[in-house]
């Protein structure tokens, strides 16, 4: 299989990463999720499902959230990506994962980057009711803790950010 993409050519891309611009060779098959992770080693991005069902590779294309898995990377040159580890160090991350850890929404870790995002990108688009913070999350897997935490995070998060 890898003969059969030998023709394929290379290409450089260039985004916004994180405030950065970042320049990167690609090739046409590859998957954002995959360059973050190998080439840029952005690790707090997931692999997770690989088929865009799980949302733990969630990041913001352009402030909006998508499944990383699903995204081919030449497709981002001239967006803006950022990612959960940016997003954990701004005022409304710290508040989400801070109410995340205080209400045990937060249990093997693996699919709280995806969590952490999308809340983020709905609190920071405005939403501040719960039902529409349900909606927004319901690309996001959990195994573990049943989502009662995560909601009941969300719920304390919707009134520190009013």
């Amino acid at each position: 299989m890898r003969d059969f993409f030998k023709w394929v050519t290379k290409m450089k891309i260039k985004f916004k990463l994180n405030g950065v611009v970042t320049e990167v060779e690609v090739e046409p098959h590859e998957t954002l999720l995959n360059v973050l992770r190998d080439k840029l080693k952005v690790k707090s991005v997931k692999y997770g499902c690989g088929v865009g069902e799980c949302g733990s590779c969630t990041v913001l294309l352009n402030g909006k959230p998508v499944t990383s898995c699903l995204v081919l990377a030449a497709k981002v040159d001239g967006y803006e990506v950022v990612t959960p580890d940016y997003i954990a160090q701004t005022h409304v991350g710290k508040i989400i994962i801070d109410a995340m850890l205080e209400e045990g929404a937060i249990q093997c870790g693996y699919c709280t980057p995806g969590f952490l995002t999308t809340i983020y990108a709905a609190i920071t688009k405005g939403i501040r009711n719960i039902e529409d913070v349900k909606r927004a999350l319901i690309g996001n897997i959990c195994r573990c803790t049943g989502y009662i935490n995560v909601l009941k995070a969300v719920k304390k998060i919707l009134s520190e950010t009013k």
